[in-house]
């Protein structure tokens, strides 16, 4: 696995602001951990948090695109594991998943952070979205901590 570049995690501030977290459940254990890591990112940033299960990483961008609508959230992210298999049926879950969450997050300036894992194994998966090793769901959170603070200070809406 590669190591993250950044020589710190940054720090951010949203006391108040509410957060949309949809979690696929494909994968229960994996699932849980990007859980762990995404709210603790929240919790240290003083940010409120919904979490919403949906069965699968393709149902992530529909139900985070219907729950943001009405703007009643600061921002969201998207947690779930895609493993690949003997089939294309991974890239298909993996790049579509991620290209709705893309075109979700720049159309709408929806300060958004895609922690879906996209790997080989569960092994993998399980460093990864551990909080206390890869901490992708909290990467995930963090990401949409920083676009929300960017938004914040550009004054957009």
């Amino acid at each position: 696995m590669a190591e993250p570049r950044r020589a710190s995690t940054p720090t951010y501030s949203a006391q108040g602001a509410r957060f949309l977290i949809v979690e696929a459940r494909f994968y229960d254990g994996i699932g849980e951990r990007l859980l762990a890591g995404a709210t603790r990112a929240f919790d240290a940033a003083g940010a409120q948090y919904d979490v919403v299960g949906v069965p699968g990483a393709l149902e992530i961008p529909a139900a985070v695109r219907m729950l943001t609508r009405d703007g009643r959230y600061a921002g969201a992210i998207a947690l779930g594991c895609v493993i690949r298999g003997e089939t294309y049926h991974f890239e298909i879950v993996a790049g579509e998943s991620s290209r709705a969450l893309m075109d979700m997050s720049v159309a709408h300036e929806l300060p958004l952070g895609n922690g879906i894992l996209t790997v080989e194994n569960d092994e993998q998966a399980i460093v990864r979205a551990d909080p206390d090793q890869g901490d992708k769901g909290g990467d995930a959170a963090r990401a949409a901590l920083a676009l929300y603070t960017l938004k914040q200070r550009s004054g957009a809406r």
